[in-house]
């Protein structure tokens, strides 16, 4: 079992860090023999899409070889993808959504009359919020909801199965 880990937040201690963890333990406890790589994102270097839209018939990217590149292999060969994110303006934070954007190839394809088909089939994925705004108006100012449902919305397109969401609220007085 591969298992990809994506924090997309850049404290390397913080709360997202902290559940994608407790996350990865329940998993290896589930499947013995894994194999875990984890990605943080402030770690990779890349540059944004140019929206060019080659990689949609060339299933590649055209921008010199990056970190992005590395990832797309990545995220070809796993099994379950973990997905975490502090929530920025009620979404994922831009470093996520810049990877996300520069990895649409590998992620789905389109027919010829532009109907995407998920290339992740199959594959299982849990995503992880976190912010600073209290239980309940994190879900009634659509904070964290906002930003599941971006990463859902990606997840979902590729093929992914979603098994889990988590989300974490009011970190300020969590430290």
């Amino acid at each position: 079992m591969n298992i990809l880990v994506l924090n997309g937040s850049p404290r390397k201690n913080g709360n997202v860090v902290k559940a994608l963890k407790a996350e990865v333990e329940k998993i290896q406890n589930k499947y013995k023999s894994s194999q875990i790589i984890w990605k943080n994102l402030s770690d990779l270097n890349f540059d944004f899409c140019k929206g060019c839209m080659e990689c949609r018939s060339k299933m590649n990217c055209i921008l010199p070889a990056d970190d992005a590149h590395k990832l797309a292999e990545e995220i070809k060969s796993c099994d379950i993808l973990l997905t975490g994110t502090p929530v920025y303006w009620g979404n994922i934070n831009g470093q996520l959504k810049a990877l996300f954007d520069r990895l649409v190839y590998v992620l789905m394809k389109e027919s010829k009359r532009g109907i995407p088909f998920p290339l992740h089939k199959g594959k299982k994925a849990v995503i992880v919020t976190s912010c600073t705004t209290p239980f309940p108006f994190n879900y009634l100012c659509r904070q964290s909801t906002g930003a599941v449902r971006a990463v859902k919305e990606i997840l979902k397109s590729s093929g992914f199965k979603i098994i889990k969401t988590k989300n974490i609220s009011n970190t300020k007085k969590r430290g």
